[in-house]
């Protein structure tokens, strides 16, 4: 059964803090199986300073996503997935509702990428941008971070960012979502907007992640204690009604 102390809302077309939205995907992470039909594993062996493997993705049976970083030996093991190749698309209020991992060392994700990000320079409006809806780092306590890269990631690389703090977001269950239209990003946090910009605006198809990451970024891996999760709720995406309300 569901974890009665963690409530949320079914899935429909009510759930974006914007008017004229409808539900087109989503993942409610019932059952004990990660969805493969919406789900693959990404970038498995060596990352950054961790290495993902498939076992630290799970579902715990009660209605959530579980990824999990753990110690193996002098290994930290951890976790990715993404929807590249099962669902793309463009526009779209995007979001996720999780509880947040607990340690150091590490950082947690809700990113969309896409599979020609600069293969164009100068053009990320046909090669697409890395929009991560969040990415949040324990040493920062309340504070999270929204970010957009684009044209590649070596000497072209360009990149722009918001920073939130709000109260409470290091405890507790909490929603992150980014407004993407052919306009501006805005990027929310349990339904408040905490950061808009109107960079860099992909107008191609871009694919969903979720991950874990351990980097120096984020701390000292040796000084949490694990092993430690980042727990999803859901994950939804809502697009506008073919009316054109907003």
């Amino acid at each position: 059964m569901r974890d009665e102390s963690a409530p949320r809302e079914a899935a429909d077309p009510s759930g974006p803090p914007v008017a004229g939205y409808h539900l087109v995907w989503s993942d409610e992470f019932e059952g004990t199986v990660l969805d493969a039909t919406k789900w693959d594993y990404r970038y498995l062996g060596k990352r950054r300073d961790g290495v993902n493997v498939t076992d630290t993705v799970s579902l715990d049976g009660e209605g959530h996503l579980v990824l999990t970083t753990r110690q193996r030996g002098d290994v930290y093991e951890t976790a990715m997935i993404g929807t590249e190749g099962l669902f793309e698309t463009t526009y779209g209020y995007f979001e996720c509702r999780v509880k947040l991992q607990t340690q150091v060392g590490h950082w947690s994700a809700f990113w969309i990428q896409s599979p020609t990000m600069g293969h164009e320079i100068g053009n990320p409006a046909a090669s697409g941008t890395e929009i991560d809806i969040f990415e949040y780092l324990r040493k920062h306590g309340d504070e999270v971070v929204h970010n957009l890269h684009w044209d590649g990631y070596a000497g072209d690389h360009k990149s722009a960012g918001g920073k939130a703090t709000v109260a409470g977001l290091s405890e507790g269950w909490h929603t992150f979502g980014v407004l993407w239209t052919e306009m501006e990003y805005v990027f929310y946090v349990d339904g408040a907007e905490t950061w808009r910009t109107n960079r860099a605006i992909s107008r191609r198809p871009e694919y969903l992640i979720l991950s874990l990451e351990v980097g120096t970024w984020a701390g000292d891996i040796a000084e949490a204690t694990l092993p430690d999760h980042l727990t999803v709720d859901y994950v939804r995406v809502y697009q506008k009604d073919a009316d054109g309300t907003r």
